[in-house]
């Protein structure tokens, strides 16, 4: 995951962005660091704090809404920013999808980290997971 594999698109009024990946799980590492690209301007250094993560939802789209939810969500309460992401597994059980992965970052330092853009949400709004040539993408729009 060296290599960004997402790109911002237009919107008139939020942010919007596809992440590409070869797997479910690497789609989602990268619509989650799509997600911090926006909240933090600068790389984190090393991370010095990790949080597993496991959800449940029905249907990739809920799936992945809940994840970037979820990262939003920690990023607030615990005050992590969060630079690395790692999806261990994306498996489907009847018509739930189960991910099982972790993130790892650094507590918020306002002296060092710039925070230029506020992610308020992630948004349903044409919200997609699809399988494509060589893996899958995911489109995203975030209210800022």
């Amino acid at each position: 995951m060296n290599t960004p594999r997402f790109e911002y698109l237009p919107h008139p009024a939020d942010v919007m962005f596809i992440a590409h990946g070869s797997t479910l799980e690497e789609t989602f590492e990268q619509a989650a660091q799509a997600m911090f690209g926006v909240i933090v301007h600068n790389a984190i250094r090393e991370p010095d704090r990790s949080v597993d993560i496991e959800l449940e939802s029905e249907g990739l789209e809920n799936l992945l809404y809940d994840y970037l939810s979820e990262l939003l969500y920690l990023f607030e309460v615990e005050e992590i920013v969060f630079g690395r992401f790692q999806v261990d597994s994306i498996e489907k059980a009847g018509s739930i999808y189960i991910l099982k992965g972790s993130a790892s970052g650094e507590s918020i330092d306002t002296g060092r980290h710039n925070f230029e853009t506020e992610v308020k949400a992630v948004t349903y709004h044409q919200l997609k997971v699809e399988k494509e040539d060589g893996g899958y993408s995911a489109h995203v729009i975030v209210d800022t």
